[in-house]
């Protein structure tokens, strides 16, 4: 995988990549979506980094942000990286740069301190990625916990620092949005109410990423099976059924994947010989997950 080294000194950044990588294929292919909510999230991302800077930032706003909010595990972060490197395909040279933000990096534990940090990363940080001239998708990953909203601040979470710290994102994405069209945020939220609501009006695109439904919780069992288990990824009968109660629980994408590998642990013959796990090792693996809970 290209990784670009992360200069000394610098909060928050926890990886630079350049795509395409092919490595990161699977995380734009496998991940089981709606074809036209995936192809609404690339249009939009290829738009921002494509036409952003030829347009009026008043005749037709296009902030360079895009927002993924669902519960936990419905895979939105893997397709924030897949999007980015589905895109990077389409526009080819030069390659794109992925940026991963992780916002629990940034100190909080002095007053203003997470103030000066989030305005060093957005007034310094990323325009200095910006100027060599290449497109640059920035992932914020759990963005609630950096664009704390304002009206829910506690008390004991010191909401003075929150209120600034948030004041310089959102002062932050304005500034790069008008300054450096090649560079598009796609921030990734597991509690959308959490988000201050100035940051999620910022948003061109807000794509609400939910648990599978039973057709999509077929396609992520088969897609799994077929890692280990062709043979059982082919009972289309058997795995229906189970869609359907998966579907029933709300078992998000990640538990439906986990529940595979709960059948082929299950015993010692299929640990060592996976192609034998079938349709009744996993209805066993899912009857003992939906009765934990």
């Amino acid at each position: 995988m290209p990784v670009v080294a992360i200069p000394p000194g610098i909060e928050g950044i926890v990886g630079i990549t350049e795509l395409p990588d092919a490595a990161w294929v699977d995380r734009w292919e496998r991940i089981i979506l709606p074809a036209e909510q995936k192809e609404r999230l690339l249009n939009h991302l290829l738009f921002s980094l494509r036409h952003r800077g030829r347009v009026s930032a008043v005749g037709l706003p296009v902030h360079g942000l895009v927002i993924l909010a669902g519960p936990p595990g419905t895979g939105k972060t893997t397709l924030a990286h897949g999007l980015a490197d589905q895109a990077a395909r389409i526009l080819g040279d030069p390659s794109l740069l992925f940026v991963d933000i992780d916002p629990h990096a940034f100190p909080s534990q002095m007053l203003g301190e997470s103030q000066r940090s989030v305005a060093r990363l957005f007034e310094r940080t990323i325009p200095d990625l910006a100027q060599r001239g290449r497109p640059i998708v920035v992932l914020l990953d759990e963005v609630e916990a950096l664009a704390v909203s304002r009206n829910g601040a506690s008390l004991e979470t010191n909401p003075v620092d929150v209120h600034r710290a948030t004041d310089a994102v959102l002062a932050g994405i304005d500034r790069v949005s008008w300054a450096w069209p090649n560079v598009t945020f796609v921030a990734t939220t597991n509690r959308r109410a959490g988000v201050d609501p100035a940051f999620l009006s910022r948003a061109d695109l807000v794509e609400e990423i939910g648990p599978p439904d039973a057709a999509a919780i077929l396609a992520i069992l088969r897609d799994t099976l077929g890692e280990v288990a062709p043979g059982a990824a082919a009972d289309t009968s058997g795995l229906t059924a189970l869609a359907g109660d998966l579907a029933a629980a709300d078992t998000d994408a990640r538990q439906v994947r986990k529940l595979v590998l709960r059948a082929l642990c299950s015993r010692r013959e299929l640990v060592l010989e996976p192609a034998r796990l079938g349709v009744a090792d996993l209805a066993a693996a899912v009857r003992a997950g939906l009765a934990e809970g």
